[in-house]
């Protein structure tokens, strides 16, 4: 059964690879085979933490540097990545929050976060997974969050792009998974990264959210891993539309 996750001989793009939650992905991928192509806006060209990890287990990093709330951006991060290999996995995992109450939120914010965390997946997913349709196979992961399906405090904006991502993750895959093309969701828990920096270094509010996680720690990046490779594999073949929570059992208290 392990051929079922072997990914030898397939290229991966991880938007938000730079660390946190991407790069336990793109590690994770390296590891069951992938070559990584990670994208993120601050990514070195060479020397990071995720070539490192890749390389390390003996596969090929190529790293480019996109700033995801442009348009202009995504577009030529695209062209970049098609002159680098042909794209059998996409991970879209870049993803930026902003915490302030709703009325204090601009509209040039609210728009930015959801260009973050929505538009670009979709552009991105559209692109290459029309290069993937064509071909009759490939996988599309989306990164989306317990706030997918709870409202969230202070996160108006993240709260609406990680709805629109659930959301999106089920159009694509009805449209798409007659033709070979799988895209699904990995729905973190509450995972130690920069992004919830704020959230632990609360006492009282780490405390409440430890409370309700029957595991009782937070999650690190690498708990994603299983999740990452399973759908990125033929393992998942016949699995469509999903959100996989791997969330500590929080979803379920």
């Amino acid at each position: 059964m392990t051929h079922l996750f072997d990914l030898t001989g397939l290229t991966a793009v991880v938007t938000g690879a730079r660390r946190g939650i991407g790069l336990g992905y793109a590690t994770a991928l390296a590891e069951a085979g992938a070559d990584i192509i990670a994208v993120s806006a601050g990514q070195e060209p060479s020397g990071s933490a995720v070539e490192r990890a890749v390389t390390a287990l003996g596969r090929r990093c190529t790293c480019l540097r996109a700033d995801l709330s442009r348009p202009e951006e995504v577009a030529r991060a695209v062209e970049e990545i098609r002159g680098v290999a042909r794209v059998d996995i996409l991970f879209n995992n870049a993803g930026t929050i902003s915490r302030r109450p709703a009325v204090d939120y601009s509209d040039e914010e609210f728009a930015r976060v959801l260009r973050v965390n929505l538009g670009s997946g979709f552009t991105l997913a559209r692109e290459l997974g029309r290069d993937m349709l064509e071909r009759g196979w490939g996988k599309i992961v989306f990164t989306a969050s317990l706030l997918s399906y709870q409202g969230g405090v202070l996160v108006p904006a993240y709260t609406a792009s990680k709805h629109g991502v659930a959301g999106l993750t089920q159009a694509l895959a009805n449209e798409w998974a007659g033709r070979g093309v799988n895209v699904n969701a990995i729905v973190p828990g509450y995972i130690a990264t920069d992004n919830t920096q704020a959230l632990r270094d609360d006492p009282a509010r780490s405390a409440s959210i430890l409370e309700r996680i029957p595991a009782g720690r937070w999650g690190e990046p690498s708990d994603l891993g299983g999740a990452a490779v399973f759908l990125a594999s033929h393992a998942s073949d016949y699995v469509n539309g999903i959100a996989l929570p791997v969330d500590g059992g929080w979803l379920g208290r």
